[in-house]
């Protein structure tokens, strides 16, 4: 890892609670900012092929947070890796700040798109996929982080049932699943992702090591699914 400058020092994941400190004014959405601190860090740390001076490569993988109506873990994260500086944290939701209760990607260095409806992040996911393939570029991975709420609204089920059969290989969702979700589905989460073609593994959301093995599995010719499960919204 590098240091860019002063304002943008990479800091490790001990100092993320810290980070998360900082930030006030959500404390409604805070269940779903911590429930995907772990895997964020996992993905930025060990995963993606980003960092602050490569947000413009289009070679770059693209992460897409559809889980975007708590983003305080999200901003750590980013600030953690040198993306934003970390004196952004405590004006966060404040009206002249760039970190908004949504992520915006015209203002905040590295974000891919701007979210916060929920269900939208996996169809433009399938979209940037696809636009990468047409280009021919099959180096760059996609990845959008959902909530298992989130697949209740049916944008995802038409996303979901297209990228198998579509053999986007190149496509790679996370969903954090805190059991919040208000409709439950035969065989779990990741049967429904296997039933439309899609590789899919479930596993502890707090392991890092674990994380990371799912994020690696080899995939051949199949989008993959990793299903992180975390304590209850409720706990």
């Amino acid at each position: 890892m590098t240091i860019t400058d002063e304002r943008r020092s990479v800091y490790a994941y001990a100092e993320l609670s810290r980070l998360l400190g900082l930030m006030t004014g959500d404390e409604k959405h805070g269940p779903a900012a911590t429930s995907t601190l772990d895997v964020l860090w996992v993905l930025y740390d060990r995963v993606l092929r980003v960092g602050p001076d490569r947000t413009d490569d289009p070679d770059r993988d693209r992460f897409l947070l559809s889980k975007g109506h708590g983003p305080m873990a999200y901003y750590a994260v980013l600030a953690a890796k040198g993306f934003v500086p970390v004196e952004w944290l405590p004006a966060f939701g404040t009206y002249d700040s760039p970190l908004g209760h949504h992520p915006d990607r015209v203002l905040v260095p590295g974000v891919e798109i701007s979210s916060g409806s929920l269900g939208h992040g996996l169809p433009v996911a399938v979209g940037t996929a696809l636009g990468l393939r047409a280009q021919g570029r099959t180096g760059p991975a996609v990845w959008v982080l959902t909530g298992d709420a989130e697949l209740d609204e049916g944008s995802n089920h038409e996303a979901i049932a297209f990228a198998g059969p579509a053999g986007l290989d190149r496509l790679h969702t996370v969903v954090v699943d805190n059991a919040s979700a208000s409709h439950a589905r035969p065989g779990g989460i990741a049967a429904r992702f296997e039933a439309a073609g899609w590789s899919a593994v479930t596993v502890d959301g707090r392991d890092h090591e674990a994380l990371y093995a799912a994020c690696t599995a080899a995939h051949p010719g199949r989008p993959h699914v990793m299903v992180a499960r975390v304590e209850p919204k409720s706990a």
